[in-house]
């Protein structure tokens, strides 16, 4: 009999953006008891697991990225208790729960930063984070010239001179990670929450952590860190001394059967996300450069095939997502022309710019695309209802620190973490009795689970027939073979002889001979009609 696969090589997952899933309380913020509702939801999905974004006791100032306990749940979203009822209802639902660990910072009301604080200057208390003095003749200069990534400097100052690091949000300071309480302490959170019924964990800024002893300068830095061309050897992203502190908490996780862990890593090439993909380090790290990916057939086969050949020299598979909580979604980014960056056109761009329709049909086209490949997939709440960014928000309900620390030059990411529309009328389309805590447009009670259960093509059901024919049919193998069916157009084999055909356009695309499973939108008489994909049984 061959080995059993890993259920994570092939899996696919569905994101909770839990602020944002279903309100159980109905104080208009999602929390436990509304994800437990709607878990035969996600089940009728037919993913294997769900990934929660943090829930930890927080201030907020980040999202709950932002930790100040990582041992209870924020009030807000409920209790331990509710977190274990939720493991157990989800096991029995055939659904596995993967919860987000946050490592490289704290929050600044965690009890350690407050007692460091209050220690002072050389203190045991300050060495577990990056406290230095300034430079200048009083110390007044920052220790080097790091940027947040929400903009601004990475050092504010404390009462008593010195300066502590904070690569994101000023409430986030860095941890020290040469230090072994540090160590230590994430040695346990992982066994708790792995105790508590957790199948494994997203890991938040995979790539950070580790900084360089000796504070070097960055010098001439992208904003973009995707857009830095070489990472050899950069002081506070992708340090070679991180994967030490990986292969340790593999240990810990392979104690636990079945259990997974997935890298959040923003690089920009493979030659570095395969090192997190070795055997003995992460299971699995999200494809960002897939998501990043023009729609062109050209460049989105060429960051398929990096992938696959990354990760099969590392012994493991992609694992491949188009949105998250962090990016612009993925049926507004292909809504717009190639040249606009989205983010950017987020905050005054021209919406003439923007086919909604276009963006779509492309976003379905995509995700069929995606489904097919081999490897695993993350889905983001709200993508299989065809949820678009929402780019309009007004100014004074954005929470996202970027807006503020960004000196209001760029939005942030508010817009993809407005929460989802559940029925058609209603308040909040549903999503709770008492509003929701970012405002949902008025068109979306269109998009909803109401409006869209049961209908034939709408995007709910296209998701549903894909991933259950996903699970019939291509996670025996991973085998692909590239093929030709002329210009602008995508195709592959799969070893079951599934074949997966995306048309670009212009023009219509040849139609392989076969069964037609699906297809992402009506197909034209012979056809494939441009910006849409389908799979073929040969």
């Amino acid at each position: 009999m061959p080995p059993k696969v890993p259920w994570w090589r092939h899996s696919v997952v569905y994101q909770v953006y839990l602020r944002s899933f279903a309100d159980g309380n109905g104080d208009g913020t999602g929390d436990i008891a509304g994800l437990r509702s709607r878990l035969p939801y996600i089940a009728s999905l037919g993913v294997d697991a769900i990934w929660v974004n943090p829930w930890y006791v927080s201030p907020m100032r980040d999202g709950g990225y932002d930790v100040a306990d990582y041992r209870k749940i924020n009030p807000i979203f409920g209790t331990l208790d509710e977190a274990r009822r939720l493991f157990e209802e989800a096991r029995g639902l055939g659904l596995r729960v993967l919860v987000d660990l946050v490592p490289n910072h704290t929050s600044s009301e965690h009890e350690w930063f407050q007692a460091a604080l209050a220690a002072g200057p050389g203190s045991p208390e300050r060495s577990r984070y990056h406290f230095l003095p300034g430079k200048g003749h009083n110390g007044e200069l920052p220790p080097n010239d790091w940027r947040s990534v929400f903009g601004g400097p990475a050092w504010t100052r404390v009462p008593d001179g010195e300066w502590y690091l904070h690569i994101f949000d000023v409430s986030q300071p860095d941890l020290n990670w040469d230090h072994p309480e540090v160590r230590a302490e994430f040695e346990d959170i992982l066994r708790f929450w792995m105790d508590l019924g957790a199948a494994g964990f997203r890991v938040d800024v995979a790539h950070a952590m580790v900084k360089h002893p000796e504070y070097t300068d960055v010098g001439d830095d992208p904003d973009d860190l995707m857009a830095i061309p070489s990472m050899d050897d950069h002081p506070h992203w992708n340090r070679p001394e991180l994967h030490q502190i990986v292969r340790q908490w593999r240990s810990v996780i392979d104690e636990y059967e079945d259990s997974v862990m997935v890298a959040e890593a923003w690089l920009p090439d493979w030659a570095n996300l395969a090192s997190y993909v070795r055997p003995g380090q992460y299971h699995q790290t999200f494809d960002f450069l897939f998501l990043l990916s023009p729609w062109e057939p050209e460049a989105m086969r060429k960051a398929a095939e990096d992938a696959l050949a990354a990760t099969a020299s590392a012994g493991a598979v992609p694992t491949w997502v188009l949105s998250n909580h962090d990016v612009v979604r993925h049926a507004t980014r292909y809504a717009l022309p190639q040249d606009v960056v989205a983010k950017t056109w987020l905050l005054d761009g021209d919406r003439a710019l923007l086919d909604p329709a276009r963006g779509l049909r492309r976003a379905r086209a995509a995700t069929l695309m995606m489904l097919a490949l081999p490897g695993s997939v993350f889905l983001y709440q709200g993508e299989e209802l065809g949820l678009p960014e929402v780019h309009d928000l007004p100014e004074a309900v954005l929470d996202d620190p970027t807006w503020e620390r960004s000196g209001h030059t760029q939005k942030g990411r508010d817009g993809c973490r407005v929460p989802l529309p559940w029925t058609r009328d209603g308040t909040a389309f549903g999503f709770g009795d008492d509003g929701a805590w970012l405002p949902q447009p008025e068109t979306w009670g269109e998009l909803s689970v109401e409006a869209q259960e049961g209908v034939e093509g709408s995007t709910l059901e296209m998701y549903r027939i894909a991933i259950r024919m996903r699970g019939e049919l291509l996670e025996d193998d991973e085998d692909l073979e590239w093929l030709d069916f002329g210009p602008n157009t995508l195709g592959f084999r799969r070893g079951s002889g599934v074949v997966c055909v995306v048309n670009f356009g212009p023009g219509t695309g040849s139609l392989p001979d076969g069964e037609i499973l699906i297809a992402s939108g009506p197909l034209a008489g012979e056809g494939i009609p441009v910006d849409t994909a389908i799979w073929v049984l040969t």
